[in-house]
């Protein structure tokens, strides 16, 4: 299965992302959010996310992009230590593989385990996280969080 660097079926290159890049992958944030969870209120405009991705998560976290072959960026991935702290694709590249390639990726870079966290309401993220071989292990009633939306953290340990 390719991995960051190269391209898969659709064209697409798993790359560590630049600072030219935190725009377009807080724009691919902004637009899966909306999509998967319409729901849920997010305490920050758009401009503080793009913000947010330039001062604080393109510079000081592991960030990775999901680059289409015309140049587009398409999905980012954001690690943090041993947590899988952002996975989000635009809505018109899922279900290409892209995200398995992501947690692929992940696993590759934290083998001793990975964590992250999930809305609960996020139904096709938890059975996507669960092939990937995460449990479930702690639910909230989202007082923890900004959005105060009940949350679920997944865990996933390499098998010995």
């Amino acid at each position: 299965m390719p991995q960051a660097g190269g391209p898969d079926g659709t064209g697409v290159v798993l790359r560590r992302a630049v600072g030219a890049d935190a725009r377009s992958a807080a724009d691919v944030w902004l637009r899966s959010f909306a999509a998967a969870l319409p729901g849920v209120v997010r305490p920050h405009s758009d401009d503080d996310v793009r913000d947010y991705f330039r001062d604080v998560v393109v510079p000081s976290r592991e960030t990775w992009v999901a680059q289409a072959a015309d140049g587009g960026i398409v999905g980012v991935m954001v690690l943090h230590e041993e947590e899988l702290s952002q996975l989000y694709l635009d809505p018109a590249w899922r279900g290409r593989g892209i995200g398995d390639r992501f947690v692929a990726l992940a696993k590759e870079r934290s083998p001793g385990g990975l964590a992250l966290w999930t809305f609960q309401v996020n139904k096709p993220a938890h059975r996507f996280y669960e092939r990937h071989g995460f449990t479930a292990v702690e639910f909230t009633d989202g007082s923890g969080n900004e959005e105060r939306e009940p949350d679920v953290r997944y865990v996933w340990r390499p098998r010995d």
